[in-house]
């Protein structure tokens, strides 16, 4: 049996504001490697929305059922909609060797972790937290109440990026792409997930 690589689940994840969406947009603009991991959802499809290509629509009672039965990976409710993570999904991308990208809140990479423990964590991190603020000043769409409320929370989220394996800095969109992209090629070149493809039965003696 021919030795087939399995694909790497890779979360990034960050403080709010940090510009996860906006990275994870220039990375597919870029033509990369990476999958987008589809959620399933209890809102309803949207015009032009596809069933099993922009989500998995579900009804309340479907993604209850899939809570129960460990079928996602990590979920979470907004504006009284529940949004998750198919584990079957995630799982058969990885098996056909396919690299999967999970764009997620730092309490979701950590729900994540206690599941999928071999997974990629990747903290995307401002230059600084003054940084952090004029961004999500700029938005223009928070009150100054909210805002502080906001940098509390990344300020604890900061505190959690040891449970990750590496951190990129956003300084820059396309800086921050490269590194993601180094950081993915470096994982796939690490002896653990290799050694099977030279270690065969003809082996390092030769027989």
């Amino acid at each position: 049996m021919s030795f087939k690589e399995k694909g790497l689940l890779v979360v990034l994840s960050g403080p709010s504001g940090v510009g996860k969406g906006t990275v994870c947009r220039t990375l597919r603009e870029r033509g990369t490697q990476l999958n987008y991991s589809i959620s399933a959802t209890t809102r309803k499809p949207r015009e032009g929305e596809i069933d099993g290509v922009h989500y998995f629509f579900k009804t309340r009672e479907q993604f209850q059922k899939m809570i129960e039965q460990e079928k996602l990976l990590e979920w979470a409710e907004y504006v009284g909609n529940c949004y998750g993570t198919p584990v079957d999904y995630v799982h058969k991308m990885i098996e056909s060797g396919q690299d999967v990208i999970l764009e997620i809140e730092v309490q979701g990479a950590l729900q994540v972790k206690k599941k999928f423990p071999e997974a990629l964590f990747i903290f995307l991190a401002p230059p600084n937290l003054d940084e952090l603020k004029s961004r999500i000043i700029g938005r223009g769409t928070e009150t100054a109440e909210l805002i502080e409320s906001r940098m509390n929370v990344a300020k604890s989220e900061m505190e959690l990026m040891q449970n990750y394996n590496y951190v990129v800095e956003n300084d820059q969109v396309q800086k921050a792409c490269d590194r993601i992209e180094a950081i993915v090629l470096a994982e796939h070149c690490r002896v653990d997930r290799l050694i099977e493809k030279y270690m065969n039965k003809e082996g390092v003696d030769g027989k």
